[in-house]
C-alpha cells in the first residue's frame, strides 16, 4: 500500500472507506448511466488519491539512482510493481509495465517471435482474441514468415479444447488465448488449456485485460507463461498496463523499445510514476476481501437487467455464455430485427453503452467475436454490449432497462410509420 498518500489507517480499511464514501456521489454526474464497463472502468477514488502526490510533490524519476528523489521515485515503482504481481500469483521483477495491454499483447507476441528460429513456425490464437493480437499475429505472418492458425470456439465462446489439442505439435511457438472475452464475456478454462500446452512445451500467452473484474486471477501465473494487463479495466488509470513474463523465458523475449535498457532490458524508457501507483493500487483494491462480493452484486444487476427486458415482450437473446462461464457485468443481448446502431443513437446522451465491435478508427464493423459464435450478420449488426460494475446502482439497472424499453418502442412505431 501507499501509505504515505492516506491517513494512517490499515489498507484495506482506507480501501473500504473512500469506496463507501465515495460511491454515491462518483458516478452520474451528468444522469447518463455508464454500462460500458468493459471499455473501460471509471478511476476509483481510492486510486486517485494515491496517484495524487506523484504528481506534483513525489515527482522523481524512478530511474535516477543517484539522489534520494529518484530514490523514492523507485521504491514507489516496486511497490506498485509487486502488488500487480501479487494480483495474478507472480513476482515483482516478472512484471513489465507497458502503455497498456495493446502494447503488453504485442510484446508478448513480437518479442518471442523475433527471437526464435523459424523452426517453430507456427503461431494459435483464437478466433476470438482481441483485435491487437490478431493484428498482430497477422503482421508475423506477413513480416516473418509464420503460420498463423485460429483455434475455434463453440456457440459459448468457450475455446474447442478437442480441435485446439489436435492441432498442436513441436513447430508451435506459441498459444494465445484471452482469459476473458471483451466481448460476449466468456471465461476460458486457462489452466486446462496450459495443461494440454505442456506436453509440447508451448508457452501460453493470455490476454487477461478483462480478468481482473470477473474472477480471482491469483494463481493464472502457475498456467501463463505470458500475462497481458490493463489498468483501465479495472479501476486504474488509462495509459498504463503491464506484460508479466515468467522469468525464465525472459531472456527469449526481443524488446519493442531499445533505449536506456529499463525494466530488465525489455522496455526502455522512463516509466510513468503516477500511473504505476494507480495501477498497482487499483490491484490492491481488486484482490481485496471484498472483491468476490462485489463481483456478485454486479452479476445480480445484470441480471436483473438481462430480466427486465427479456420479460416485457422484445425478441431478445444473451449472446455467448451461461453465468457460470461469463464475465459478472458483462450483457451482450441482441435486438431481433433491430440495428444496434440505431438503438444506441437514440440512448444518446441518457445510456452509454457499445457494439463491442469498432475498429480503430472508430468505425462500426462486424464483429468477428459473434461471427465466431455463428451469429448471422443481421444479428451481429442487433447486438449491443452493456456492460455494468463497481459503481452501478439499482437505480442505474431501473433506468437503463427502461430506457432502453422506450427506445425500442419508439423506433418499432418508426418503423411501422
Amino acid at each position: 500500500m501507499f501509505r504515505s498518500t492516506l491517513p494512517r489507517i490499515s489498507g484495506m480499511v482506507k480501501i473500504l472507506l473512500v469506496v463507501a464514501s465515495r460511491k454515491e456521489t462518483f458516478m452520474n454526474r451528468t444522469g447518463t448511466v455508464y454500462a460500458d464497463y468493459q471499455a473501460t472502468t471509471p478511476l476509483d477514488p481510492y486510486v486517485r488519491e494515491c496517484m495524487d502526490p506523484f504528481w506534483n510533490e513525489s515527482f522523481g524519476n524512478p530511474h535516477s539512482t543517484d539522489h534520494i528523489t529518484g530514490w523514492q521515485a523507485e521504491k514507489a515503482v516496486n511497490e506498485a510493481r509487486a502488488s500487480v504481481a501479487s494480483l495474478i500469483g507472480a513476482d515483482k521483477d516478472e512484471i513489465i509495465f507497458t502503455s497498456g495491454a495493446t502494447e503488453a499483447n504485442n510484446l508478448a507476441l513480437f518479442g518471442l517471435a523475433r527471437h526464435m528460429p523459424l523452426i517453430r513456425n507456427r503461431i494459435i490464437v483464437s478466433a476470438v482474441e482481441h483485435k491487437c493480437v490478431l493484428a498482430a499475429a497477422r503482421a508475423l505472418s506477413v513480416q516473418s514468415r509464420f503460420i498463423i492458425e485460429t483455434a475455434p470456439v463453440n456457440d459459448d465462446g468457450m475455446i474447442d479444447l478437442d480441435a485446439l489439442q489436435a492441432s498442436l505439435n513441436g513447430d508451435v511457438l506459441l498459444v494465445s488465448i484471452m482469459a476473458v472475452n471483451n466481448e460476449v464475456g466468456s471465461i476460458q478454462d486457462i489452466p486446462r488449456i496450459a495443461e494440454l500446452l505442456s506436453s509440447y512445451d508451448i508457452p501460453l500467452h493470455c490476454d487477461a485485460a478483462q480478468a481482473p473484474c470477473a474472477v480471482d486471477i491469483s494463481g493464472l501465473a502457475k498456467s501463463a507463461e505470458m500475462i497481458s494487463l490493463s489498468g483501465h479495466k479495472f479501476y486504474g488509470p488509462q495509459g498504463i498496463g503491464a506484460l508479466y513474463i515468467r522469468r525464465d523465458l525472459q531472456g527469449r523475449v526481443e524488446p519493442l523499445i531499445y533505449g536506456g535498457g529499463q525494466q530488465n532490458g525489455l522496455r526502455s524508457g522512463t516509466v510513468p510514476l503516477p500511473l504505476c501507483v494507480g495501477m498497482g493500487a487499483a490491484a490492491d483494491m481488486i484482490t481485496n476481501s471484498k472483491s468476490a462480493l462485489e463481483r456478485a452484486r454486479i452479476a445480480r444487476q445484470r441480471d436483473r437487467f438481462i430480466h427486465l427486458l427479456m420479460d416485457a415482450g422484445p425478441s431478445i437473446t444473451v449472446n455467448g455464455p451461461g453465468t457460470n462461464h461469463r464475465h459478472p457485468g458483462n450483457a451482450n443481448l441482441c435486438f431481433h430485427g433491430y440495428d444496434a446502431q440505431s438503438i444506441l443513437s437514440s440512448l444518446q446522451p441518457k445510456v452509454a453503452a457499445s457494439t463491442g465491435a469498432a475498429c480503430t478508427s472508430g468505425l462500426p464493423e462486424p464483429s468477428h467475436v459473434l461471427h465466431a459464435l455463428g451469429l448471422s450478420t443481421e444479428d451481429s449488426d442487433a447486438s449491443i454490449r452493456f456492460s455494468f460494475g463497481r459503481f452501478t446502482t439499482e437505480q442505474d439497472i431501473d433506468k437503463a432497462s427502461t430506457l432502453v424499453l422506450q427506445t425500442l418502442e419508439s423506433l418499432s412505431l418508426h418503423l411501422s410509420a
